[in-house]
């Protein structure tokens, strides 16, 4: 199995910055990892319907990455920005 690559990261997410980038591949996760976890973000509901087990280990870990720029871009934070009027 291959793991995640840089490029197989900024596929996955697009313009996310180098610190979730090197996080997702920290995970050591593959791939195969890597699209199990894009498919619970997409529509968790259908998979946990067909019986799936909550995602767990590396595919846990990406789901939290993913979740986490997730709710970053609906607040129309860029990822790494400080919030506003945390300025210094």
């Amino acid at each position: 199995m291959r793991r995640i690559t840089r490029e197989d990261a900024i596929k996955a997410i697009g313009g996310a910055d180098d610190v979730v980038i090197a996080q997702m591949i920290g995970t050591g996760a593959t791939v195969d990892e890597l699209a199990e976890a894009q498919a619970w973000m997409a529509n968790d509901e259908p998979l946990m319907n067909a019986g799936k087990a909550l995602p767990s280990g590396r595919v846990g870990e990406l789901v939290d990455i993913l979740s986490e720029l997730q709710a970053s871009e609906d607040d129309g934070d860029e990822p790494g920005a400080v919030p506003a009027g945390n300025e210094g």
